[in-house]
């Protein structure tokens, strides 16, 4: 067996599917790498998913603006407003949580039980405009909205700038 061999050369492209995500298509293409290589490990039905964070990913978030404030939107499934941190300092909105799941599971001859722990942080840079006093936040089915408004004098006074022609 060559070096060839082992990296594929020669053979037909991988397929590359719209829409896919591309890191998770680069951890398959690694797994079938070790695959072909030191052949098929499978993972027990029982052993799925301990491996796994409680927050194997950052949470999704969405910043906008508009004339009067910021608006700042995170998705938090399965945590309590206790759960979660915000701090403002400096330009820089924080948000840190973690997330700890115990399940326990008793029948007869039987015992099983899990913990599982996660925790993220996400760091928002915000203008100088941005009133970190005057802010708020609401946590509603998963969903943290912020509002932070934006300073007095500081709403954008739209204007149009003439484009001339160039020398």
């Amino acid at each position: 067996m060559t070096v060839r061999d082992l990296l594929h050369l020669g053979k037909s492209s991988v397929p590359v599917t719209s829409g896919s995500n591309p890191i998770l298509a680069f951890r398959d293409e690694v797994n079938k790498l070790f695959n072909d290589f030191f052949g098929e490990v499978s993972i027990p039905s029982w052993a799925r998913g301990i491996a796994e964070p409680a927050f194997a990913v950052t949470p999704a978030m969405d910043v906008t603006e508009n004339d009067k404030e910021f608006k700042v939107s995170a998705e938090l499934p399965g945590l309590e407003t206790k759960d979660i941190q915000i701090t403002a300092s400096e330009g820089y909105l924080t948000i840190k949580g973690e997330k700890k799941e115990e399940k326990k599971e008793e029948r007869e001859g039987y015992f099983r039980q899990e913990r599982s722990y996660g925790s993220f942080q996400r760091v928002v840079a915000l203008p100088d405009t941005a009133n970190f006093d005057k802010a708020e936040a609401h946590f509603k089915n998963g969903i943290l909205t912020l509002s932070i408004p934006k300073k007095a004098g500081a709403q954008s006074k739209e204007r149009k700038i003439e484009i001339k022609q160039a020398a």
